[in-house]
């Protein structure tokens, strides 16, 4: 497998991955509303192993997740303050990137067995939420882990 690369807007902190992600969250809650400036985030999740820093040092910024009440920390430039990743007390072994941030953003594929859509509830307004993908109104899981049964909308259904 090749390996991918990434970074932040003023080139200050570079990163690359080297295996296709374990799974892709599309996530619409708050806190990533708030950290993307956007109604979601796309966030291929991958073994913390399989992430590098390779320029340049990420500042953190941790803060408690309301939906789990776990930390999460969020990684950045310094300088730019561009967003780059996530790690979490609740997987410690887990990294998510935020995935505009790879220098080719669509390399990995987003399909329904390696894709979920989480935190419907919290949906902008004319949000469209796809058919066939796994969708949960909150969290995937559990606060133990123990995971949750999807909703699979049959056709795309738009948030109101």
């Amino acid at each position: 497998m090749s390996h991918h690369d990434g970074g932040c807007l003023c080139g200050q902190v570079r990163f690359q991955v080297s295996t296709l992600p374990i799974w892709v969250t599309v996530c619409y809650c708050r806190f990533c509303q708030k950290a993307t400036g956007s109604d979601h985030m796309v966030e291929p999740i991958f073994k913390r192993e399989a992430f590098g820093i390779i320029e340049g040092t990420a500042q953190v910024f941790t803060l408690q997740s309301q939906g789990s009440g776990q930390d999460v920390n969020v990684h950045f430039c310094g300088n730019c303050g561009t967003k780059l990743a996530l790690t979490f007390a609740r997987w410690p072994d887990r990294l998510g990137i935020y995935a505009g941030t790879f220098d080719d953003p669509g390399w990995f594929t987003m399909t329904p067995h390696n894709t979920k859509h989480i935190f419907t509830a919290e949906a902008a307004r004319g949000t469209v939420i796809p058919a066939g993908f796994p969708v949960f109104q909150r969290h995937a899981a559990e606060n133990d882990g123990t995971p949750r049964t999807p909703e699979i909308y049959g056709v795309p259904r738009t948030v109101s």
